[in-house]
């Protein structure tokens, strides 16, 4: 995955203009890491010390800002990507790009909200969070062909392990912030192929999966 492509969009600021567009990405990624995709932009502005008209003008909707306050996060998360598929044991690499994703996601409720959501008004965010599912496919099916993870899992079966750990980061972020750690343990013995036993209920379909994200995006 990669923002370069929007990076390149950008034009060159002025001095005083670009230590206002710093000052807007330094407080947007205070707020959305603590209070989520829904941060207030009014806020924001005010920590930056600008008016929240300077805020539009540079980013002028708010995915704009948000995809900008992410890049080091989307980053990082694509780093440990790449080496997840680098590793030559696929059950690790299939472990190790899970335990990446959930421990960037633990730090940051922004990249918790974008990972369980989809925003399909921005060409941006789908093609990065189509990226992401390419990745988890070929992590997974890398483990499945190995005989390592159960055959039945699919992309919508951690997807689904992301929503759950979402909810349960924001419940334990200040009284046991590893928890996560556990529950995603649990989960990995719950996808070994010798763990396998039927599954009543099929997975959900792509459509649905899309569906559901989307609705996370519409909820409120």
């Amino acid at each position: 995955m990669s923002i370069s492509d929007v990076e390149r969009t950008r034009t060159p600021l002025r001095r005083d203009a670009q230590e206002r567009h710093d000052r807007l990405i330094a407080a947007a990624r205070r707020e959305f890491a603590a209070r989520g995709v829904d941060a207030s932009l009014e806020r924001i502005a005010r920590d930056a010390d600008v008016a929240i008209g300077t805020l539009y003008r540079h980013f002028p909707t708010r995915l704009d800002l948000f995809l900008a306050a992410l890049e080091p996060r989307l980053r990082e998360f694509t780093d440990g990507s790449k080496k997840a598929l680098e590793i030559d044991d696929p059950w690790e690499g299939f472990v190790y790009y899970l335990e990446n994703l959930f421990r960037v996601q633990a730090g940051d409720r922004g990249f918790n909200d974008f990972l369980s959501r989809r925003f399909p008004g921005s060409a941006d965010t789908e093609r990065i969070h189509d990226q992401m599912c390419r990745q988890i496919e070929d992590v997974l099916t890398r483990a499945q062909e190995a005989g390592e993870a159960r055959p039945d899992i699919t992309l919508a079966d951690i997807v689904n392990l992301i929503w759950s750990n979402g909810r349960m980061m924001d419940a334990t972020s200040t009284t046991a912030p590893n928890a996560w750690r556990r529950h995603l343990y649990l989960m990995l013995d719950a996808y070994r192929a010798q763990r396998a036993h039927p599954i009543p209920e099929p997975p959900m379909t792509e459509e649905q999966l899309y569906d559901a994200m989307v609705h996370l995006s519409t909820a409120d």
